[in-house]
């Protein structure tokens, strides 16, 4: 998975912090793209074997499995275990807010389960490479 990212900081002679621009919820196509507060910015640390400069536009790029698989866990997997909590308490036959209480708390377990593989993995994070540089960025 590829994205392009701005140098902010250069943190070690093969290290950089970027700057990547996160994508809005129209896909900057409307006429406000300038004010949309879905756009965000978020930094990251990338290995810059290529000897990007501080203010270069550059590519990043990262393993596309790991970030589906945490996306996945995300989102994906408490929303299946709130479903299952519901068939489940459905199939019992029991009352409807007991079925919805019993759905929230599958989601929640789902929810946990994303924090503890998140924590488990908080010591081998994604990690980003600069893979080319495209410009530089106007002061």
């Amino acid at each position: 998975m590829t994205q392009f990212a701005v140098i902010k900081k250069l943190t070690a002679p093969d290290r950089a912090e970027v700057e990547v621009l996160r994508g809005t919820a129209c896909g900057d196509s409307c006429e406000s793209c300038g004010v949309c507060h879905y756009a965000s910015k978020i930094r990251v640390e990338a290995r810059n074997d290529i000897g990007a400069e501080l203010g270069d536009r550059v590519e990043i790029e990262a393993t596309t499995s790991r970030i589906l698989g945490a996306a996945v866990l995300v989102y994906v997997v408490p929303f299946v275990l709130f479903f299952v909590g519901y068939a489940l308490a459905a199939a019992l036959s029991l009352g409807e807010g007991l079925s919805m209480v019993i759905s929230f708390a599958f989601f929640a377990v789902g929810m946990g389960v994303a924090v503890a593989v998140g924590r488990r993995h908080r010591k081998n994070p994604i990690t980003y490479n600069i893979i080319s540089v495209i410009g530089h960025e106007a002061a």
